[in-house]
């Protein structure tokens, strides 16, 4: 019987398309400075620190500096370039399926599993108020776990006291999904929103 319904944001919550904004924003910025297509990721080899920024091991500090440095940047043009990531990256929320996780409260738990950066819980709440949509977010920078690994998975069960099989996951990445399944969660891979809402109200027997 479930008890929990837990959310992917990125390109569920959120309507962004992972694969496709950080390519666009970068070329926008390449034209803007006038360097050539491809200089950019040419310029980040002498400026990108180590370590993961899923995993928190980047700080949104380092980012901007990395990323001011690869294009010669001023702090003006930095600020700019960093706020208009952050409009990217947040993309547009899907309110339907939002009005739906929140409709959901009491009768069960919801909870928030993403792959983030340093800077996100601040910028999606600035705009979309998900601490106050769900009962529990786990975001991966903040707890050094990613997703696919199955322990953020197991974080987030014991955080709602949930076992396995009382958990609905929706995520529009099928690895993730895939390894949701493999530890006993029931999954749905998410690719529109009505239908996802309407498998998720089914699962659930509403």
């Amino acid at each position: 019987m479930p008890r929990a319904v837990v959310f992917d944001i990125g390109g569920v919550l959120e309507r962004v398309e992972d694969d496709a904004w950080p390519e666009i924003w970068v070329r926008r910025w390449e034209s803007r400075m006038g360097v050539a297509p491809g200089a950019f990721e040419a310029g980040l080899a002498g400026h990108t620190p180590p370590g993961s920024m899923l995993l928190g091991e980047v700080s949104e500090a380092q980012v901007r500096a990395m990323y001011a440095g690869a294009l010669g940047l001023s702090e003006d043009e930095a600020d700019t370039m960093m706020a208009e990531m952050w409009d990217a990256y947040c993309g547009e929320l899907d309110v339907a399926l939002r009005d739906f996780a929140a409709s959901l409260r009491p009768s069960y738990q919801t909870a928030i599993l993403s792959n983030s950066a340093d800077g996100a819980r601040r910028e999606e709440q600035r705009r979309y108020g998900f601490e106050d949509l769900v009962d529990e977010i786990v975001y991966s920078h903040e707890v050094g776990l990613a997703k696919p690994d199955p322990r953020v998975y197991r974080l987030t069960e014991q955080r709602l006291g949930v076992q396995p099989e009382e958990v609905v996951f929706v995520d529009n990445v099928m690895t993730n999904v895939d390894a949701a399944r493999e530890l006993g969660w029931t999954a749905v891979h998410h690719v529109e929103t009505a239908g996802t809402i309407a498998e998720v109200t089914r699962i659930l027997g509403r």
